[in-house]
């Protein structure tokens, strides 16, 4: 294992033993805000982000689709219709725009936070023959991750809509992808801006990537994994990444590289991604182990935030 910047390596030791998992309570916050958004049966949820002022997005891995909720009431409605493709990673710019990630359709789409108007759409690479599943928004670009193919997809960040002549696709370096799994996933930037931080869902590792070479260095978390790493999330100098299949939340200080807790909690249905907003976490419970029909239910839960 390797360190770089400042993101160093810590005793096995100690990182087993401040890992014990542990459960967060989920009663409703002090404003008292549900605690559970149910969402519409079949829907199949995946990326979830929160706007400053508590309006939820959520997408669907089956067709794509968008629904808004409000967190105060926990009540909602499809807001985008869906392409037919999934959507999953989002982000919400300064400029309410949702930035989605297209999965397997290859491409990614921006759309009006106030409207649902698509405002542009951007493919990356011919539908099923990419995953491109999250994305992270820096102060220049947003960056996509693809689980199939080892590429970041880089989007310029620009007063007006960018070109799709302007897509770059950046080839990863260092990491080794395997064919049929999903490799690359969950992304954010680094706390100094200069990288940043992807996890291998399939080995559980963390990398520190150079956003304009893709080379790779993997981070050592003192023989900690992050096995089933989904969505990420960076407050300053403490990541959280959550393991869908593990059914909880990883916690991470970045400057030691130490896995500080594993967070658990009954709600949890395989979670595959989630938001903060107002003192809490979202988590969209994708339940990937249970069939998709056309019945399934399918929720947000939330819970006080470590």
């Amino acid at each position: 294992m390797h360190s770089r910047r400042g993101i160093l390596r810590a005793s096995a030791a100690v990182a087993a033993g401040l890992a014990a998992a542990v459960s967060l309570p989920t009663a409703a916050d002090a404003a008292g805000r549900p605690d559970r958004v149910p969402l519409p049966d079949g829907f199949a949820p995946e990326g979830i982000e929160i706007s400053p002022r508590g309006t939820a997005y959520v997408t669907s891995r089956v067709n794509g689709s968008i629904y808004r909720a409000d967190l105060k009431t926990g009540t909602g409605s499809v807001f985008v219709t869906g392409p037919g493709t999934p959507s999953l990673g989002l982000k919400l710019d300064r400029r309410n725009r949702l930035f989605v990630s297209g999965g397997t359709g290859g491409d990614a789409r921006i759309v009006d936070a106030a409207t649902g108007d698509v405002l542009a759409g951007y493919r990356f690479a011919a539908a099923g023959t990419a995953f491109v599943n999250d994305v992270v928004l820096t102060r220049r670009a947003a960056y996509f991750t693809d689980s199939w193919n080892p590429v970041l997809y880089r989007l310029p960040l620009t007063d007006g809509l960018p070109h799709e002549s302007e897509v770059t696709t950046i080839p990863l370096s260092g990491i080794a992808y395997t064919p049929g799994a999903v490799n690359v996933n969950g992304i954010v930037d680094t706390p100094d801006g200069r990288a940043l931080l992807v996890v291998q869902s399939n080995t559980g590792l963390l990398f520190r990537v150079d956003a304009t070479t893709g080379a790779a260095t993997q981070v050592d978390l003192g023989g900690e994994l992050l096995t089933f790493g989904d969505g990420l999330l960076r407050d300053c100098d403490t990541l959280y990444a959550v393991q869908n299949r593990a059914n909880q939340l990883a916690v991470v200080d970045l400057p030691t590289g130490t896995v500080t807790a594993r967070i658990t909690d009954p709600s949890f249905d395989t979670p595959a991604t989630f938001a903060a907003y107002a003192g809490r976490l979202y988590f969209t419970n994708a339940r990937f182990t249970t069939p998709v029909t056309p019945t399934t239910t399918y929720d947000v839960v939330s819970l006080r935030r470590p």
